[in-house]
């Protein structure tokens, strides 16, 4: 069987007296797209940090790529390959869109990237994202839906091997969220694992191979699209008993 590219085995993490994540264990297999899904408040944001760096869990172990990453910091997982995007992309205004690619290429994926021109692999990235004719205008000036593709453009600058979306596509309407599902396929067939938090249940249940349900920091479920949806515990999450 092949090792898992991520295994996260017995996360807990406290705030205070509040557990938001207690004793969580999931894998993802290499170039696989998994749904992180469960009420708000479920704990999906606190493992995508626990995941990244950005928070440090209090027990259990994160391993990547055949390492034991637990305790390390996010930008020594984003060099990596761990890279993540955010619900509310902020890219750096004040540059170009390029130029907002040119930042991760150079600090996050530093050692792991083609010795050829950085500019002409940017703009392989903003081609992927439909920008590449706009690869020197300002970033001030993007739309809501030409900022997530920024930021799944600047995700994918940093060359990851596993990309955590945490819902990149709120907001957006019913064809914008098709748009990024397409961007999301693309970075996946270039042999990027996703972990993809999602509101948007039917975005959820194309895109994932498998699906992780959480609640009130637990797992509860675990499986394919038609198991998750016809498992009773998530049924009762959602809705209550």
């Amino acid at each position: 069987m092949t090792e898992p590219i991520l295994s996260v085995t017995n996360l807990t993490k406290r705030f205070g007296g509040f557990v938001a994540l207690d004793g969580v264990d999931v894998s993802l297999g290499d170039k696989e797209r998994l749904g992180l899904i469960g009420p708000n408040g479920s704990g999906k944001t606190t493992l995508i940090n626990c995941i990244s760096g950005a928070l440090f869990n209090e027990q259990g172990k994160v391993n990547f790529a055949g390492s034991d990453v637990t305790g390390t910091t996010a930008s020594r997982r984003a060099k990596l390959g761990i890279i993540r995007t955010f619900q509310i992309p902020r890219p750096f205004r004040s540059m170009t869109i390029i130029e907002n690619l040119l930042i991760p290429m150079e600090y996050a994926a530093s050692g792991r990237m083609e010795s050829r021109n950085l500019r002409d692999q940017a703009m392989e990235s903003l081609e992927i994202v439909g920008l590449q004719d706009r690869a020197d205008e300002n970033s001030a000036n993007l739309t809501q839906i030409d900022m997530r593709r920024l930021e799944l453009a600047r995700a994918l600058s940093a060359k990851p091997s596993l990309l955590l979306s945490d819902e990149t596509m709120a907001g957006l309407s019913s064809s914008e969220v098709d748009e990024v599902l397409d961007m999301l396929f693309a970075l996946n067939e270039r042999g990027v694992a996703v972990i993809m938090i999602e509101h948007i249940m039917r975005a959820v249940m194309k895109y994932s191979e498998r699906i992780v349900v959480l609640d009130a920091g637990k797992k509860i479920a675990d499986g394919s699209p038609d198991e998750i949806v016809n498992n009773p515990d998530v049924e009762r999450a959602y809705l209550g008993e």
